[in-house]
């Protein structure tokens, strides 16, 4: 009997905290997997709502595949309601707030047009385990390093002993400090669905530099 074996599966890539539309179209090219745009108000990336559907549009128009990603906190219906009524619709919104898992099910069920992943900041190994009441209730989560004042592009790390026996039901996205140099040192130790880059990839925040985005993605397609 012959037996095919299958190649590993190749990490997804997403591309977040983009605040430019030109650069959003060129990372598109890049052969990434998803663009995130945040949606949060104290971040320095935040993008006002007709600017967040004009730069999805653009990537709808460009390419259907590539996910676009919406990062809110503690959303409410009226502002969800809003979101889908009106066209370059976030094709994912990342929940980056204290969300429960009865609200993430609620959200899930009554927008369906829409993926659901989960953030949250990991503190210590014992946060991998309490997360696990999320599984039946989003699409997928995304680990980021704690902080005690930001929700997200700090640039710090979770340290990877935490993760090197991290299973989930759904798939899980990495996020914080994620760099080139950081693919090269780490993907063979770690499985992830994906990784998430923002803040390493920067000259200032949100304008990405471009050099280091195309280095990150050819050392995970490599």
């Amino acid at each position: 009997m012959n037996l095919t074996i299958s190649p590993k599966r190749s990490t997804a890539v997403k591309i977040c905290g983009i605040t430019k539309i030109d650069q959003a179209i060129t990372i598109c090219s890049m052969g990434v997997n998803a663009i995130g745009v945040i949606g949060v108000k104290e971040s320095p990336r935040f993008l006002e709502s007709a600017q967040r559907r004009k730069l999805f549009q653009e990537v709808i128009n460009t390419n259907l595949k590539i996910e676009r990603v919406l990062v809110v906190a503690d959303i409410n219906d009226d502002e969800i309601a809003e979101i889908a009524a009106f066209s370059g619709q976030p094709s994912i919104i990342q929940l980056h707030g204290s969300e429960s898992p009865e609200r993430c099910k609620f959200l899930q069920k009554k927008y369906p047009m829409f993926k659901w992943w989960k953030a949250f900041q990991i503190r210590n190994e014992k946060n991998l385990s309490l997360i696990k009441s999320y599984e039946k209730a989003v699409d997928a989560f995304l680990l980021d390093a704690w902080s005690i004042d930001k929700r997200g592009g700090t640039g710090k790390r979770i340290p990877i002993e935490w993760l090197k026996d991290t299973k989930f039901k759904i798939p899980w996205w990495l996020a914080g400090g994620i760099s080139k140099e950081w693919v090269l040192e780490s993907l063979d130790k770690i499985n992830p669905y994906g990784i998430d880059a923002s803040s390493k990839l920067e000259k200032s925040p949100g304008i990405k530099d471009l050099t280091k985005v195309k280095a990150l993605i050819e050392s995970v397609r490599n």
